[in-house]
């Protein structure tokens, strides 16, 4: 499995991650989960849900987003009829703590089992999809490797292979053995991912360039998998680019995912 050691390093770490913390209260369709680490952080999740019965996505948002900023945009899940579970990163709405790459690593395995628990709890549904967003797709590809029994899909947005790649592209660092020994290591766990997967990404994104989704997708080791690029989408404007062609792949995904 990957080692993000060398990546924690404090200019990578300030450069990557954009912690904010939000104490919005959940509108009346939302609750909120605090689960505790190892070293005492407590890390949150926010719920968007409006029937037991309808899947889940468990999302993974990208570094400069908090929980909280899903308060609206859930809804257009929520009429997909698919409920969803927004996690923080340390230092990111609810969240204690300061974020590192090692850290996001831990805190997604505990929030996943964390979250099924809840699930249970409140006897909800228990189709359980996980979905990562630009920096979120390093916590979903990661689950999506380990808990492949449990999982439904996976569905990478705007994401990358490797956190390298990203390094290299904004000029943070030059390439270097120990970055592209993440690199190598995050390709062969993507091979290893043979659950059901859909990839999506903005034709006109600069910031992750639409090769690094072309990327995740070659890599996949899933039979079943598909690609959807959005015309003239950006990295930030991709779901309102184009609202029909967006959620229509993730309902046609999930619906697919439950049969």
């Amino acid at each position: 499995m990957p080692d993000y050691s060398y990546a924690d390093q404090p200019h990578f770490l300030q450069m990557l991650f954009y912690p904010r913390p939000d104490f919005t209260p959940p509108p009346a369709y939302a609750f909120d989960l605090l689960a505790e680490t190892g070293d005492k952080v407590k890390v949150a999740a926010r719920f968007y849900s409006k029937s037991e019965q309808w899947p889940w996505i468990l999302y993974f948002h990208g570094n400069g987003e908090v929980a909280a900023d899903y308060d609206d945009l859930a809804c257009l899940y929520l009429e997909q009829n698919i409920n969803l579970v927004v996690a923080d990163y340390r230092g990111y709405g609810l969240s204690g703590g300061t974020p590192s790459f090692t850290r996001l690593i831990a805190d997604a395995h505990l929030l996943y089992e964390a979250i099924k628990n809840e699930l249970e709890k409140r006897n909800y549904r228990s189709d359980l999809f996980v979905m990562g967003r630009s920096l979120g797709s390093i916590s979903a590809l990661e689950l999506a490797c380990h808990y492949q029994e449990t999982l439904r899909g996976l569905i990478i947005e705007s994401g990358f292979s490797s956190i390298n790649r990203l390094i290299y592209h904004l000029g943070i660092d030059k390439p270097n053995k120990s970055l592209d020994t993440i690199e190598n290591e995050c390709l062969k766990m993507i091979a290893s991912i043979k659950i059901p997967a859909l990839v999506i990404h903005g034709e006109s994104d600069v910031l992750v360039l639409p090769e690094e989704g072309q990327r995740v997708y070659n890599a996949l080791g899933s039979q079943d998998k598909e690609i959807l690029i959005i015309p003239r989408a950006g990295h930030n404007d991709i779901i309102v680019r184009d609202i029909p062609k967006y959620f229509g792949a993730i309902k046609s995904f999930i619906e697919k995912g439950r049969r």
